[in-house]
């Protein structure tokens, strides 16, 4: 009767040394909403166990998840480089760091995928205390910028600067200062403006202590979240990394499918105002969200590399072509059904489509569309035009109906703007158009006979 115990126990202990436990520590960036679909949706819903191997060599394996949370790029860099996580997402800049010090330490990181972007560079931008008169970048010649040091921000700070003609160590003040600070900096007047990445340009003008004057798209310089993995770790568990990819496009098509319940998720994590996340995440967002490596995402990269460089943060000849590494998103891909190489070529944003709340007929030009968001309702409502939307803006408050936002579109550019902080053009065909910046308005209604307006403007006009 023993031989068979012996047995079954020998069985046993040998089938538990052959079962391997893989661990997949996963370093997120909560409050940098772009990188929510490689974070924040994937932990929450739990999408990243569906897709794990269980066949083959990972038959009898068990899986150690571990997240972990971070306010930036470079900290969670230290601990990818010290092999304390296996993945993480960043943006361009800080993503190019992690390439950089993974060489250093004599290793090597991947970037293995997009997760949101801009191939103009919407997403960065430069904000002014509430109450300031400046109205344009060109203002700000001899004044104080602050700006999170070598990030995607900065980046787009300098290149903004170069457009002007200025030196940037002679005609501006450029200081290096976290969002963390930057917003009380800017309710205390402190500095003069500010630069910096998602969401801060926009959540603190939301909040309602600053106001948006650039658009990191004036500076044409393409910006991206992704995601990196230790090259190590990609060459021994590579079905892993395709899993974590295959939740990541699960997280991407949910978004897409219901941005208003997914932004409210998001706010509910990181308390990153869904309103906030919406104005990227939703139909026209700010950025695009888009898995695919276009070129102008690897020129991003690129640049970071080289900017990095000029700032002295690193020395190193990192090669973008082996830094960048798409056999693992196009894998996940051909698993996911869908075909890579289409969604290379396709530049649109999410589409908005839907009927007009006030009238009724269908949105088939999205050029003026605006919207807005009525609390109480779990669906933003659309708007063929600002004039329909600010008309129904007024019988709803009038209605006691609180109303948590209004975008617009920029007429010129397409942007998605807090109604709130945009400018607009009523001309003499009762028609009214928004601009994130005065002088742009300002150029419109000469050319069209118009009147610039600020929102309360616009809203007295309508009303009357």
């Amino acid at each position: 009767m023993k031989r068979p115990l012996l047995g079954l126990a020998l069985a046993l202990l040998f089938g538990a040394a052959n079962a391997e436990t893989i661990r997949v520590a996963i370093g997120t960036q909560d409050t940098t909403i772009n990188c929510a679909t490689g974070g924040i949706l994937i932990r929450e819903l739990k999408l990243l166990e569906k897709y794990l191997p269980h066949d083959g060599k990972y038959k009898d394996a068990q899986y150690d998840i571990q997240w972990k949370n971070f306010t930036s790029g470079a900290p969670l860099t230290n601990e990818m480089v010290a092999g304390k996580l296996d993945i993480g997402s960043m943006a361009d800049f800080p993503g190019s760091f992690n390439g950089a010090a993974f060489q250093k330490a004599g290793r090597k990181s991947l970037f293995i995928s997009v997760l949101s972007g801009s191939t103009t560079g919407s997403g960065n931008g430069i904000v002014v205390p509430k109450a300031s008169q400046v109205q344009s970048l060109a203002e700000l010649k001899g004044k104080t910028i602050s700006v999170p040091f070598a990030s995607t921000a900065h980046g787009m700070l300098l290149r903004a600067v170069k457009a002007q003609g200025w030196d940037p160590e002679k005609d501006v003040n450029i200081t290096t200062q976290a969002p963390e600070i930057a917003g009380s900096a800017l309710q205390t007047n402190k500095v003069d403006a500010h630069a910096d990445f998602v969401p801060f340009a926009e959540l603190f003008p939301h909040r309602g202590y600053a106001r948006k004057i650039y658009d990191g798209s004036q500076a044409n310089a393409p910006t991206l979240h992704g995601s990196l993995v230790d090259a190590e770790y990609a060459q021994k568990y590579p079905e892993v990394v395709v899993a974590f990819l295959r939740a990541a496009i699960e997280a991407d098509r949910l978004f897409a499918a219901e941005p208003e319940k997914y932004s409210e998720l998001v706010a509910k994590v990181t308390g990153i105002d869904a309103e906030v996340n919406y104005l990227f995440h939703g139909p026209l967002g700010l950025q695009t969200r888009d898995l695919s490596w276009k070129p102008e995402y690897r020129q991003a990269v690129k640049t970071s590399i080289e900017t990095l460089r000029l700032l002295k943060r690193t020395d190193s000849d990192l090669d973008v072509n082996s830094f960048i590494d798409d056999r693992y998103i196009r894998a996940a891909f051909k698993q996911s059904g869908l075909d890579y190489d289409a969604q290379l070529k396709n530049y649109a944003k999410l589409p908005l489509t839907g009927k007009d709340a006030s009238s009724g007929k269908p949105i088939a030009d999205v050029k003026r569309v605006a919207q807005i968001w009525v609390a109480g309702e779990p669906l933003v409502r659309n708007y063929a035009t600002p004039e329909s939307a600010f008309a129904d803006l007024a019988k709803l408050e009038k209605a006691g109906k609180k109303v948590r936002t209004v975008y617009a579109q920029d007429r010129e550019t397409g942007i998605k703007l807090f109604a709130s902080d945009a400018w607009f053009v009523s001309s003499g065909k009762n028609e009214i158009n928004a601009f994130l910046l005065k002088e742009s308005a300002e150029a419109w209604a000469r050319k069209n006979s118009g009147k610039v307006l600020d929102f309360s403007g616009v809203r007295a006009t309508i009303a009357g």
